[in-house]
């Protein structure tokens, strides 16, 4: 027997003629049509007024209080009259008034604790194994407004123990094995109940990101995989679940481990993926689902296994695809090439990249930088620090054959690339002093935090910069004399300054000062470049 209890709480429409209140308990369920059932519960004249008195610590009590009695007196009509639900029905709602009710409580977040205290905790988790749908999807819309994020972030002290207290009791757990599992995201109601469910998951994990590991031991880590990666409509519950498995993905690493410990979550996000390889997303809420899955993607390659996999699943191939197709995907996929081709764990994943032509959508997209973007949040210097990102990787970790592949790209068609190396390196390099200036104007830089400098200076330039700066410099001492000649050149022109050295020895000497002893083979590599650049400037001479 599940009762519709939506409407109790949507706003009223013109009264018409329904049943009755009182004629309730003569209601057959076998037999009443559901819009009398949601008649005679719209009419329960003990459902709360709109205007809702001011919370304190006894209102709280009384709820709380109310909430578990009405709980416990439901059940015991529903043990005692399992097979007559016209019995049980005045109880039922009753049970589900007293739970609307308690969403005042999350006007009055500083009583949370008191809510621990009286024993609401067990009571909710009990309400969602209720056998009535409805009382169940009432339950997951309480939860959902006690957590709300706003609520949570500013009232950090007064719900830390609250939300704790709910992690203990193992809301996880039971999200899963109860509304997750039983109820029906192709009913209206059951939907919205399975979106205050994801919504309240999600609060949580961004009041507390440890939170990750224990969604990964209650079993919500597959679900998620599940909802946001097989074949089905798309629809927000399936936007909210990509959304968490992303979260989870980029906050635990555990969870980057499981992802592939039993089934092969990465090829599951590359068949999710594969569907926008020749179609864009058909909403804004859509493109976002697809972004997600690209940022679940990418945090799972953090780990060096994932990337291997990856290249097993023939992703390099999906990602060369997309970025041919000029679709939506192509700037999620860059971002993709640039993590599993990072250094110093991307050497497969280069290789591969360039054996399979990756090289001929790659420069292109080097060459000329989209100024338009189909994916909101992604700027032109994102793309331009992927791009180069992948550029840098491939000389650095390619073998010799491949490697020699990329440089001869800087040989083609009169030079052009170097003169777009040239041309991105100058404008990084304005764009950094002048971002610089305009710090110093603002604060005494001496007296700033050289963390927060470092920060703030990579966010603003400085990483695309290195990466231009070091793909600029081993291809004029490792591609041909053309090469180098052509880049001086072009810095004589437009910066009267036509030593090579001159404009790239500062940004090259702070790449090898930040980088430590894990990272010698690249410290020395860099050291070698400035030393080869000089001797060659000087024979020059």
């Amino acid at each position: 027997m599940s009762l519709d209890v939506r409407d109790i709480y949507a706003p009223k429409e013109p009264e018409a003629k329904r049943a009755r209140l009182d004629d309730i308990a003569s209601l057959n369920t076998a037999t009443t049509d559901a819009k009398d059932i949601l008649a005679a519960l719209e009419n329960d004249e003990t459902l709360p007024e709109d205007e809702v008195a001011e919370i304190d610590e006894n209102a709280v009590k009384k709820l709380a209080v109310q909430l578990d009695k009405k709980f416990k007196k439901n059940q015991e009509m529903r043990v005692k009259h399992a097979s007559e639900p016209e019995k049980f029905m005045q109880s039922e709602i009753e049970l589900n008034t007293a739970i609307q009710e308690m969403h005042s409580v999350a006007t009055a977040p500083a009583f949370y604790a008191q809510l621990v205290e009286l024993g609401f905790i067990d009571t909710v988790i009990q309400l969602l194994a209720h056998d009535n749908n409805d009382i169940v999807g009432a339950t997951c819309f309480l939860l959902d407004e006690l957590c709300d994020v706003e609520i949570l972030n500013e009232n950090d002290e007064e719900v830390a123990g609250f939300i704790d207290s709910l992690l203990k009791a193992n809301l996880i757990e039971t999200f899963v094995t109860q509304p997750l599992a039983k109820l029906d995201n192709d009913d209206k109601d059951e939907f919205e109940a399975i979106n205050h469910v994801l919504s309240t998951i999600e609060n949580i994990l961004e009041f507390r990101p440890q939170a990750s590991d224990i969604c990964l031991k209650q079993g919500l880590f597959v679900e998620l995989m599940n909802r946001a990666t097989l074949k089905s409509v798309f629809d927000s519950n399936k936007l909210s679940a990509s959304q968490l498995l992303a979260m989870i993905l980029q906050t635990s690493e555990d969870a980057q481990v499981k992802l592939v410990e039993k089934k092969d979550g990465i090829d599951f996000i590359l068949r999710a993926l594969a569907q926008y390889k020749r179609n864009d997303p058909e909403s804004a809420d859509e493109t976002e689902h697809m972004e997600n899955l690209f940022d679940a993607l990418c945090a799972s390659l953090l780990r060096k296994e994932n990337r291997l996999i990856f290249l097993k699943d023939e992703g390099n191939e999906l990602m060369y695809l997309m970025l041919k197709e000029k679709k939506a995907s192509r700037e999620g996929a860059l971002r993709v090439l640039s993590h599993v081709t990072a250094i110093p764990d991307g050497v497969e994943n280069c290789n591969h990249f360039v054996e399979i032509l990756g090289l001929r959508a790659l420069f292109p997209l080097f060459m000329k930088t989209p100024t338009k973007n189909k994916k909101k949040d992604t700027t032109p210097t994102d793309h331009e620090e992927h791009v180069c990102s992948i550029i840098e990787s491939l000389l650095y970790s390619c073998n010799a054959e491949n490697r020699l592949r990329v440089l001869s790209k800087f040989t083609e068609k009169d030079y052009e690339k170097v003169e777009r190396l040239v041309e991105l390196f100058l404008a990084y390099s304005d764009r950094l002093r002048r971002f610089m200036n305009r710090l110093a104007k603002q604060y005494n830089l001496q007296e700033m935090d050289d963390e927060f400098i470092s920060e703030e200076r990579r966010s603003n330039g400085f990483y695309t910069l290195t990466k231009i700066a070091l793909i600029l410099v081993d291809v004029c001492v490792n591609a041909n004399d053309g090469c180098r000649a052509h880049a001086s050149n072009l810095f004589r022109m437009k910066t009267k300054e036509a030593s090579i050295k001159a404009h790239l020895e500062p940004v090259l000497k702070e790449i090898s000062d930040n980088l430590g002893e894990e990272a010698i083979e690249q410290k020395n590599r860099v050291e070698e470049f400035i030393q080869k650049i000089t001797a060659l400037e000087e024979q020059a001479k």
